[in-house]
């Protein structure tokens, strides 16, 4: 590129030196840093024995489930390829690079398992993890434990490498969140508040049914405000909806509503479509982050994706939990979401067609608010003629709206009592 310096051009040549600087200060953030590297993983009948070429930084480890398999992330490395030998309890073993400056290595199991210890080697240059079976009663309980954490000696830690540069850019100041719906019922900020979603809307229409068409985001708005026109009527609730009209609402704006709004109780209203036709019914999904079953996967991976506009992911991915509070705080709110989920299900089984398996667990971005209980309804499937034809009945969605209406009568009386 030729840069002329005139003084009919100095304006230009100013604009054509800033951005070659941008490019190059870019070019200078994007590459790697001097790590380890990771220079053998030895396999043994219970111990994965990891050895480096020079000390690294940190590792951790968790457990993933469908299939079986352990995760281990070393920080400060680099994952070298043909380094892996596998035999006993592990299948398979694999090794990438996670990201510039940490190496993933993935064990595939034949049976559930955990690691329970790990130990540096004194010059802080191996890793040697002690890896333990487990039951299926003790799977649950690990699959949403947090990760597990391994430092070196202080001695023969890594240290980060030094800032040799410095990048400073305009932020644009940051978008205001969308106001606050208005809050319906009792005028008592002591009485529990209660918040709908209607799923999708605006140019989000959702699933759309092959039969007539139907947009999911039409149908969760009927239900919605069918619920809150029955939840108003017992006189003992206050009810907001996150949108009252069709419009697009990014998911963690919906979540962040209610939590902005302090609300006791969150319900996102969804309707499935499925690639066979012949399945229906009624869902309640409360979070996990590990789905239940591959269909649960298979909708997280579906709905959380819904902020993504034009290749542009308008949604923060969620860092692990390291606040020991933050995580109490969120177990509670877990349980007392499959209390209400359970609760549900009771009250609507004379009312609503659920599903056999019809309370499921899924990581979905819309539930992760840590402090209020939240449930996704999938009130039916839009895919399925037979329910389709039922969500587009005013009857059928009071149905629905009474059974709610019921469950949050018992859950927040339940709360009152223990309390």
């Amino acid at each position: 590129m030729k840069l002329h310096w005139t003084g009919h051009s100095r304006r230009r040549h100013n604009r054509a030196m800033l951005w070659l600087t941008s490019i190059c200060a870019s070019m200078a953030c994007t590459m790697p840093v001097q790590a380890g590297e990771v220079s053998n993983v030895e396999i043994r009948a219970n111990q994965v024995v990891l050895h480096f070429d020079d000390p690294i930084e940190s590792a951790s480890s968790f457990v993933l489930s469908g299939p079986d398999r352990i995760a281990i992330d070393i920080k400060g490395a680099t994952a070298r390829a043909n380094a892996l030998t596998q035999q006993g309890l592990f299948r398979n073993v694999r090794m990438a690079q996670f990201d510039s400056d940490t190496a993933r290595i993935v064990l595939d199991l034949d049976r559930p398992a955990m690691v329970s210890a790990g130990t540096f080697s004194e010059d802080g240059r191996s890793l040697t993890l002690s890896v333990k079976e487990l039951g299926s009663s003790e799977l649950v309980g690990v699959l949403n434990a947090p990760r597990q954490s391994f430092v070196p000696p202080a001695n023969f830690r890594a240290e980060p490498p030094q800032r040799r540069y410095s990048v400073r850019i305009p932020l644009p100041k940051p978008s205001k969140a969308p106001p606050l719906p208005r809050i319906e019922g009792p005028k008592d900020d002591s009485r529990p508040l209660v918040v709908i979603d209607a799923g999708h809307g605006g140019h989000d229409p959702g699933a759309i049914s092959p039969h007539d068409g139907t947009r999911e985001s039409k149908v969760t708005l009927q239900v919605a405000r069918a619920i809150r026109d029955e939840l108003l009527k017992t006189g003992r609730v206050r009810v907001a909806l996150t949108r009252d009209s069709d419009t697009f609402l990014v998911l963690q704006e919906r979540y962040g509503i209610a939590r902005r709004l302090g609300a006791d109780l969150f319900i996102s209203v969804h309707a499935d479509a499925a690639a066979s036709q012949t399945a229906r019914g009624a869902t309640i999904y409360t979070l996990s982050e590990v789905a239940s079953d591959r269909e649960a996967a298979r909708l997280a991976a579906r709905e959380n994706k819904a902020d993504i506009l034009n290749g542009v992911n308008l949604a923060d991915a969620p860092s692990d939990v390291s606040s020991i509070l933050i995580d109490l705080t969120q177990r509670e709110t877990m349980n007392l979401s499959a209390d209400f989920a359970r609760l549900l299900r009771r009250e609507g089984e004379a009312k609503m067609n659920f599903r056999t398996d019809s309370h499921r667990f899924a990581s979905l971005m819309v539930l992760k608010a840590p402090d209020v209980p939240s449930v996704l309804l999938e009130t039916g499937y839009v895919s399925n003629e037979e329910d389709i034809a039922l969500l587009n009945s005013p009857s059928y969605r009071k149905r629905i709206a009474e059974s709610v209406s019921q469950a949050v009568t018992v859950f927040f009386a339940r709360k009152l009592a223990s309390w």
